[in-house]
């Protein structure tokens, strides 16, 4: 059971990429949709798991040492991947719309938070704000991600609403989608203080810095 997160991860990462030759090669809206949401299911229990199960410290993977860049690549190839459906298969302005948030908000918020693109609470700048200010960065953070479970619940309506099922199945998973989007938002909220063991660290470090002053 200890490798079942590494392997939901790795689903992850394999799903993206089917779904990114589905973008390009004109896949059907039913595989997009069916694929992204097997692969969302992925994504909210890998992290479960490996909390569930970890590794004896003496006897932890080398390669588990890349484990949160192994999870980010797969989420953000997973998001990539669907905004390219859409807006090569749907919709070319709403996904021209979401690709310019990912890649211009998203993008700004990461240099700012974490001083690099695709950073991490424990793998950031010196300079960047996640050390100099923890707090104001996980609202940020907080915020961004968000913004980022909202645009993912559009697009996916924009897959779901394209496809050739019935309109009552369509409105049924429109529901159940949206009470997932919930959960995950009321999830996030539980995460306020946890985003990652490291980052706990590095605010009760910077607590102290400012009790001892």
């Amino acid at each position: 059971m200890r490798y079942l997160a590494d392997i939901l991860t790795l689903s992850r990462f394999i799903l993206s990429i089917i779904l990114l030759i589905l973008a390009f090669t004109g896949g059907t809206p039913e595989a997009a949709f069916v694929i992204f949401l097997t692969a969302e299911f992925t994504d909210a229990f890998d992290g479960t798991c490996a909390r569930k199960w970890p590794f004896p410290k003496n006897k932890i993977p080398k390669y588990r040492k890349y484990a949160a860049i192994y999870d980010m690549v797969s989420d953000v190839l997973l998001a990539a991947a669907q905004v390219l459906f859409v807006a090569l298969q749907i919709n070319w302005i709403a996904g021209l719309i979401v690709i310019i948030y990912y890649t211009i908000i998203c993008g700004t918020i990461e240099l700012i938070v974490y001083g690099k693109l695709f950073g991490h609470p424990d793998n950031c700048t010196k300079n960047s704000l996640a050390k100099r200010n923890f707090p104001l960065a996980k609202k940020i953070i907080l915020t961004r991600r968000y913004l980022y479970t909202i645009c993912l619940g559009i697009i996916n309506a924009f897959i779901l609403f394209a496809t050739n099922w019935p309109d009552p199945v369509k409105y049924g998973l429109f529901v159940f989608g949206c009470s997932i989007f919930v959960f995950i938002w009321f999830f996030l909220r539980q995460r306020r203080k946890h985003i990652s063991r490291d980052a706990v660290e590095i605010e009760k470090q910077l607590s102290k810095k400012k009790t001892s002053k």
